[in-house]
């Protein structure tokens, strides 16, 4: 009982109606593509910050150098040779930004500041300034009790000689940085009413969608596995009226699956029973003389041979249902027909001709075909005496690849020319040889070879032709796509 409570808990909450479930999973999808959106604008934001302020920087520091390489002294009309007269004139010339704070450090470590201290009076800090000026790079990030700084730093060599100056532009970011997060706190607002406004109008829209599925529901249920003839009256042709027509055809399959079931069982059930009972019946009276014994356990070897065969074909064609059952490769059809060939001349003492051959790349399961064209020859041997014609071939045209045995049998009476591709089928005119006598005869088989070869063209997405007549032999023609096909699945 709890393995069954696990089991349940895992379909997805099923105690919740549809209608909650779909609510719940659009709120979750608005909730995560609102986020997304919010997580974008937050980057794209926070990029654009950045960037301003590496541009803030580095402008300072361009606008500096090229003051340092091409100004001039105003009291000696000269290029300066003094680093700190250099500075003192820079800075008296800047206007700095709201966030921005321009210094000035001398060799002997004087800081050289604007009238304006900006958001943070920088220069009485000493600690921050000797992270700064103690830094090896040109640009970097430091903490301050006003904030996050983004500072940059230029050397300044004086052209006489005299000891070096440092320039030093800081950036307080942390501003900027709130606009982005009282942003974000209105986009959160905002996406909060939209989300409850959209739960609303799904909450209502969900429940007349879903109303004609309960009616589909109300009626399904009525339809019982012993009342499969019932369907869904369908009124609509929208999503709900495809609803109940693919329900319909479901019913069909159901139906039509459930008869074959019961005739596949019941076909099953006739063909084992029969060698079973054969086996039990010869135990039961087997005595103790050796040759009895010997002979009746070669019979009930033969017999148990042929269950096994009757078994590993309905295997097989239960296998044929499965995606898997053609895993379809590029390969020669030369070849391929080649290596058949060479198969089947040791079926039989038959006169075996090639009849032709195709040259050409195809996409096919060659072990799949090989299979087909074997039980064709194979069936080709149990209809033919020995020294008669067996004819096997292939060719490619019009995108399609043909693949074919013929033999100079007594044929197939039209009367069964569909009827022996079906499961536990046995042709009724399969004549004996010379035809005069026209008795029926039956292969040693269960009359399972041509389904499974139909099984592998229709799993090719091809078919099988049957060309015959009574008394002028029969031609089975595998007709496959060139391009070959995945299957899908069985539904396919």
């Amino acid at each position: 009982m709890a393995t069954t409570g696990m089991t349940a808990d895992r379909g997805g909450w099923p105690w919740l109606s549809a209608r909650t479930r779909i609510l719940l999973w659009l709120m979750v999808a608005m909730a995560a593509a609102l986020g997304s959106v919010a997580l974008a604008v937050r980057a794209i934001l926070v990029t654009e910050i950045e960037a301003d302020g590496r541009q803030l920087l580095e402008q300072e520091s361009r606008e500096f150098e090229r003051f340092a390489e091409q100004g001039t002294d105003p009291a000696t009309g000269r290029p300066f040779t003094d680093a700190d007269r250099l500075l003192y004139t820079h800075l008296s010339r800047q206007y700095a930004d709201h966030d921005e704070v321009l210094l000035g450090v001398q060799a002997d470590g004087t800081v050289l500041h604007q009238d304006r201290q900006g958001p943070y009076n920088l220069a009485s800090d000493a600690a921050v300034m000797a992270r700064i000026l103690k830094a090896p790079g040109p640009t970097g990030r430091t903490s301050s009790p006003a904030g996050e700084i983004r500072w940059a730093k230029v050397r300044a060599e004086p052209r006489g000689g005299g000891r070096p100056a440092t320039f030093v532009i800081a950036y307080f970011i942390d501003r900027d940085f709130a606009e982005v997060t009282r942003t974000m706190q209105v986009m959160g607002t905002v996406s909060g009413v939209a989300l409850l406004g959209g739960a609303g109008i799904a909450w209502v829209v969900s429940g007349r969608i879903l109303a004609p599925v309960r009616l589909v529901r109300r009626t399904a249920a009525e339809i019982t596995e012993q009342d499969l003839a019932r369907r869904i009256p369908v009124h609509r042709r929208d999503d709900v009226g495809e609803l109940a027509a693919t329900f319909n055809a479901m019913l069909d399959r159901l139906d039509q699956a459930f008869s074959t079931q019961r005739r596949f069982l019941d076909d099953a059930g006739h063909e084992l029973r029969t060698p079973i009972t054969i086996v039990r019946g010869h135990l039961e009276v087997m005595g103790d003389d050796p040759q009895e014994r010997e002979e009746t356990l070669r019979l009930v070897t033969d017999e148990l041979d042929r269950m096994s065969r009757i078994v590993e074909d309905l295997l097989l064609l239960a296998k044929a249902e499965r995606p898997d059952f053609v895993e379809v490769q590029q390969i020669p059809l030369m070849e391929l027909t080649s290596d058949i060939y060479a198969k089947v001349r040791a079926l039989g003492d038959r006169e075996w001709v090639l009849d032709g051959i195709g040259e050409a790349e195809v996409r096919v399961d060659p072990q799949r075909v090989t299979q087909a064209v074997v039980q064709l020859a194979h069936n080709a041997v149990q209809h033919t005496e020995p020294g008669g014609r067996i004819l096997v071939g292939s060719a490619v045209d019009d995108g399609r690849v043909r693949l074919w045995v013929a033999d100079s049998g007594p044929g197939v009476h039209p009367d069964d020319a569909e009827r022996i591709f079906q499961r536990f089928a046995h042709g009724s005119a399969a004549f004996a040889h010379g035809g005069a006598a026209r008795q029926p005869r039956k292969g040693p088989g269960a009359g399972l070879g041509l389904a499974i070869v139909t099984a592998i063209a229709s799993g090719h997405g091809g078919t099988v032709r049957l060309d015959s007549a009574p008394g002028r032999g029969a031609r089975f023609e595998l007709d496959l796509p060139r391009a070959g096909r995945e299957r899908q699945g069985a539904h396919e």
